[in-house]
């Protein structure tokens, strides 16, 4: 009994023991994180910038006010211009100096450098596509004038960097480095990033070279459309007849349609989602006063880019003189890109031309390659990438007279494949937003924008005057022969680039007769137009929606546009559905689950919210119908078919049902839709329940910071993550993917400058304990917006912080 006795004691006393030091460990892990976390918040709040007060800064000629509002939007006054652009580059790096860095890095090949060795394929695209020595090359070319603008940037952004000392953003504390000084060749980048996001055409013409291979002629002209009946050219004068016969069987619900001509304008339109084909895009539209409750024009915008945090957009307004804008910057750039001054207004979409060739190219054992002139030898390059915690890589670049050799972007291809851009011509990289910024008509604006260079645009116009206006820009090469679609030999000068698009060739109405002006990455050529400016454009849905809106006869209001610009009517997706109902009606064989999702869309009014599951179930039966049509011919290749304009390729398949294009073993399209159908419907990786295909639930947007994301103690904080939304991708004026969307949306008003609204996604702060980190988010979110004050009365009567910078 003593043994028994003494052995418990014993073990209880280890038993106590262990838990002590168990509770210490505890104890000593949760003081570990306490301090962690309080030094976290502490070096992330001394990192805040100040944006009251006095703050003396090397480098000006005379004071500068900086008022910020109640989103933290800086309204800059200057005495001068120098001054101006040295304090708008100093004001965003306060906010955004972290997300300037990424940026330029990203365009140079340089993230590995600070992330690691799972970025180097990134880096070594883009050395291989000599970016930054486009960015170099372009500021050689810079005349005076802007080259002074963007010294006085740089000088402010490195102002900001000196002041900071070693209180610089999280960012650049948790990830160990310091930004060096920046340049006018970083602010060059930014722009060469933006033509990079917009105007890459060379992997699509890579796959397509691949399909048309195994495709007949007719069958490849299907695929590749480049026109639609539902096309509306800005400066057309007439619309293209519809087809003869209806566009797409109608479904078996007589009401479908009624409900569908009985959708408002003005509903709460909710939130949303991604697309079927998840491509950047655009809106952008302007109506003159006879349209407006006010009698004078309005000018919506929304661009459609990637999403990040922070955004991509820097709300800002800028005045020294008579030069006075507002809207929307890119970080790291001077100017404004896109808003108003004291008379005139304008808003982008990305045009979309082929602005990108491959040619094939001939080398022999020398390493020389052939053209008509006889065997050249290429310009060779070794470039090196440096590597957090890893050795540096070495890439060599190979450069011809087209371009430089991208074939190791594409794996297995074994030619030697040269890409000729229009931005390694260094005057088609001209940026000309100081020209566009002091516009101040009409012509005024027309001769800023036809020096424009980068991605081409579709510029709106409104002015004070009551005008409206639109205008193609940018350099748009015109070829001795072939229209770019797909590589070409480069040994002779057959598909050579003869020059580029006359500017008064380009695309332009002023002052139209409907009084009715629209964008939205759709044709813009009208009929018989003699020039190729693009091999594809976007779906012309969007478009057709934003008209159809527009053309009701009533007045708008600036509540109006933003309605719009949050509308989720799909014309293309309730056609599908309404098609595959038919199908399946038609059909006698179709399973019972089939049946079940033929019901779900039946009677569907098109418009694609959160909680809607038709959209999702022709959406998945969509794709697996294009998976049916092409697989057939193209095997395990038939997931590389892109096309902006692939929902006219599709619609015309529905519509004119092509025997070509059923599989062997199918008797008819009702059979082949309702066999998506089933297929769609037994999708694994799709709730079993359809009554659970809510679009919101499966199409979700995902939003989060790069870095603050990664730490799920954080992660809380640093962005929404992922949340449902409505809409679908390019198909609806509200495009919603899940990476993509509406990056700012902007209305402005002529007819009171101050009732102008704006906001961007998320905050104009990219420092996670500033309250603009994400207070405009609830805005963006839900559909709402806040005004951007213009006036110096109303700039002051909303000012939340007063700054005043001194030399």
């Amino acid at each position: 009994m003593a043994t028994a006795t003494l052995t418990r004691s014993a073990g209880s006393r280890r038993v106590r023991i262990a838990g002590k030091i168990l509770f210490s460990l505890i104890i000593l892990f949760g003081a570990a994180i306490g301090v962690t976390a309080g030094w976290f918040h502490h070096a992330a709040i001394v990192s805040l910038p100040q944006v009251d007060g006095e703050l003396h800064v090397a480098g000006l000629a005379a004071p500068v006010e900086v008022l910020r509002d109640l989103h933290g939007v800086p309204h800059i006054t200057a005495a001068n211009l120098p001054d101006l652009f040295f304090a708008q580059g100093f004001i965003t790096a306060q906010d955004r100096l972290w997300q300037m860095d990424v940026n330029r890095r990203f365009g140079r090949g340089e993230l590995a450098e600070i992330f690691g060795s799972r970025l180097v394929p990134i880096d070594k695209r883009q050395r291989i596509l000599q970016l930054a020595r486009v960015a170099e090359n372009s500021v050689q070319l810079l005349p005076a004038l802007e080259r002074g603008h963007l010294e006085a940037y740089a000088r402010g952004v490195n102002a900001l960097i000196e002041s900071r000392g070693g209180n610089l953003p999280m960012e650049f504390r948790i990830l160990g480095y310091t930004p060096r000084p920046w340049t006018l060749a970083d602010s060059m980048m930014i722009g060469v990033n933006i033509s990079q996001s917009l105007s890459t055409e060379y992997d699509v013409e890579h796959a397509r070279e691949k399909i048309e291979q195994k495709m007949p002629p007719e069958m490849a002209a299907d695929l590749y459309p480049t026109t639609s009946w539902r096309d509306r050219p800005p400066s057309a004068l007439t619309r293209t007849a519809p087809p003869a016969t209806q566009p797409l069987p109608a479904g078996t619900d007589a009401g479908a349609e009624e409900t569908r001509k009985q959708t408002r304008l003005l509903e709460d339109l909710g939130v949303q989602l991604p697309c079927e084909s998840c491509t950047l895009g655009s809106n952008n539209w302007v109506v003159s006063g006879s349209h407006t409750v006010s009698g004078k024009p309005l000018l919506s915008n929304d661009m459609h880019l990637q999403h990040s945090i922070p955004n991509v957009w820097y709300e800002v307004h800028l005045k020294a003189g008579d030069f006075d804008v507002a809207g929307v910057s890119f970080p790291g750039l001077p100017f404004v890109i896109a808003g108003h001054n004291q008379r005139v207004a304008w808003g982008f979409t990305n045009l979309g031309p082929d602005v990108q060739d491959m040619f094939i190219e001939t080398f022999n054992g020398a390493g020389e390659y052939q053209t008509p002139k006889g065997w050249l030898r290429p310009v060779r390059r070794q470039e090196v990438i440096k590597v957090k915690r890893g050795a540096d890589v070495t890439v060599e670049t190979v450069v011809t007279r087209h371009g430089p050799i991208i074939s190791s972007l594409f794996p297995g291809e074994t030619r030697q494949l040269a890409l000729q851009w229009t931005i390694y011509d260094p005057p088609a990289m001209a940026l000309k937003f100081f020209q566009i910024d002091q516009a101040k008509d009409w012509k005024q604006f027309r001769q800023a924008v036809s020096q424009f260079g980068g991605a081409s645009q579709n510029a709106v116009y409104a002015d004070a005057d009551g005008h409206i206006g639109y205008q193609a820009t940018g350099f748009i090469p015109v070829r001795a022969s072939g229209d770019g679609a797909i590589p070409v030999p480069g040994n002779d000068d057959a598909h050579e680039w003869t020059g580029y698009v006359p500017f008064e060739k380009l695309p332009s109405i002023y002052d139209p007769a409907g009084g009715i002006l629209a964008t939205a990455n759709g044709r813009i050529t009208p009929d018989n137009y003699p020039l190729m400016l693009a091999n594809q454009w976007g779906s012309p849905f969007r478009v057709e929606r934003i008209y159809k809106v527009l053309e009701s006869n009533r007045k708008f209001s600036a509540s109006d546009m933003l309605a719009l610009q949050m509308d989720i009517y799909s014309e293309f997706d309730r056609l599908t559905a309404d098609r595959l109902v038919y199908a399946i009606d038609h059909a006698p064989q179709a399973e019972p689950r089939v049946r079940q999702a033929a019901d779900l869309m039946r009677g569907w009014d098109g418009r694609v919210t959160t909680d809607a599951v038709a959209p999702t179930i022709a959406v998945t039966a969509r794709k697996k119908l294009w998976q049916m049509l092409l697989e057939p011919r193209l095997g395990a290749g038939w997931i590389d078919y892109q096309w902006f304009g692939s929902s006219v390729a599709m619609e015309k398949i529905l519509r004119t049902k092509p025997q070509r294009w059923l599989p062997a073993g199918t008797s008819d399209f009702d059979t082949l839709l309702t066999a998506a159908v089933a297929a769609a419907v037994a999708d694994k990786q799709m709730p079993r329940d359809l009554a659970d295909w809510r679009w919101g639930a499966n199409y979700p947007m995902t939003l989060q910071h790069p870095v603050f994301g990664t730490v799920p103690w954080l992660s809380r904080f640093s962005g929404p993550g992922t949340v449902s939304q409505s809409g679908n991708g390019s198909l609806t004026v509200k495009a919603a993917g899940r990476s993509f969307g509406a990056s700012e949306r902007a209305t402005y008003d002529l007819a009171d400058l101050d009732a102008s609204t704006l906001n961007i996604v998320t905050g104009q702060s990219g420092q996670i304990f500033s309250p603009h980190y994400m207070d405009q988010w609830p805005e963006w979110y839900n559909g709402t917006t806040m005004q951007l004050p213009y006036s110096d009365g109303a700039v002051k009567k909303n000012a939340a912080h007063t700054l005043r910078l001194l030399p």
